[in-house]
């Protein structure tokens, strides 16, 4: 299997060979609505025509998450989900699409940055977003995974200055996450009207794709995402919402999944 940065690259590359204006990744809670539905949901979103899920590894204060991405984080703690438990979601997901782990920093410092980059290596995990370690104090763990051929995905915002997002851009490796507003996780009404200029803005600063997320909720909001420039669409948490109120998750997650990787396709933005 190909070195975790390659296969997001080949991700990418699919995505447009197959003629989709972006790629898809859905979001999924490791441990909700429990382990093995959590499983079942991730191999769902392969079924569904995601092209990488991003796997979130609960957290007791998620600080980026909005109440939806929270509180299924919280719940999966209460039914004993623990790091191992779900890189071994991780590893089923990973036969089938590549994975990229969201995990805080704490669970990464408890463990030792390159203990646990092994461990995402051991799981065929093949990058991690740590949506709160400042780019300045991003050093050691950026080696970590470089050494074994991870991507350290970076985060930026409509907010990060010229100059900041220059130096970003130049050390990202998979792809840039592109946060589409100021704020947390969220489901929103609308589409930024100046996404692409967050976008454009980050795309000239780095040779890997762009991804965008938050607030993305609607097969229409993630069409107009790739309208405005994006490589790849993130959406968290109207499946993570579904994957809680539905009595079939992994069908009613897939279905979400399926709508909107129709959005991506050519056709449907006609």
């Amino acid at each position: 299997m190909p070195a975790g940065a390659e296969r997001i690259a080949e991700a990418f590359a699919h995505a447009r060979a197959e003629g989709r204006v972006a790629a898809l990744m859905p979001y999924l809670m490791g441990g909700y609505p429990d382990l093995d539905g959590s499983r079942a949901i991730g191999l769902a979103y392969a079924d569904a025509g995601a092209d990488l899920v991003e796997l979130g590894i609960p957290f007791s204060d998620p600080l980026a998450d909005g109440p939806v991405i929270h509180a299924a984080a919280t719940a999966a703690l209460r039914s004993g989900a623990t790091v191992p438990a779900v890189l071994e979601v991780a590893r089923a997901i990973a036969e089938r699409v590549p994975v990229v782990v969201m995990c805080y920093v704490n669970p990464i410092l408890a463990r030792g940055v390159e203990r646990f980059a092994d461990q995402l290596v051991a799981a065929s995990v093949s990058g991690v977003i740590v949506p709160d370690l400042p780019f300045e104090e991003a050093s050691e763990l950026r080696a970590a995974c470089a050494a074994r051929g991870l991507a350290l995905v970076p985060l930026v915002a409509p907010t990060t200055p010229e100059d900041r997002l220059e130096r970003i851009g130049a050390a990202a490796s998979g792809f840039v996450y592109t946060v589409s507003v100021t704020g947390t996780t969220g489901e929103r009404t609308g589409t930024d009207s100046g996404l692409s200029a967050v976008l454009a803005r980050a795309a000239a600063h780095t040779t890997v794709p762009v991804a965008v997320g938050f607030g993305i909720s609607t097969p229409e909001q993630a069409a107009a995402a790739a309208a405005a420039g994006a490589d790849g669409v993130i959406v968290g948490s109207r499946l993570v919402r579904a994957a809680g109120e539905a009595q079939n998750a992994p069908r009613a997650t897939g279905d979400l999944v399926r709508s909107f990787a129709g959005a991506l396709s050519g056709a449907s933005l006609g």
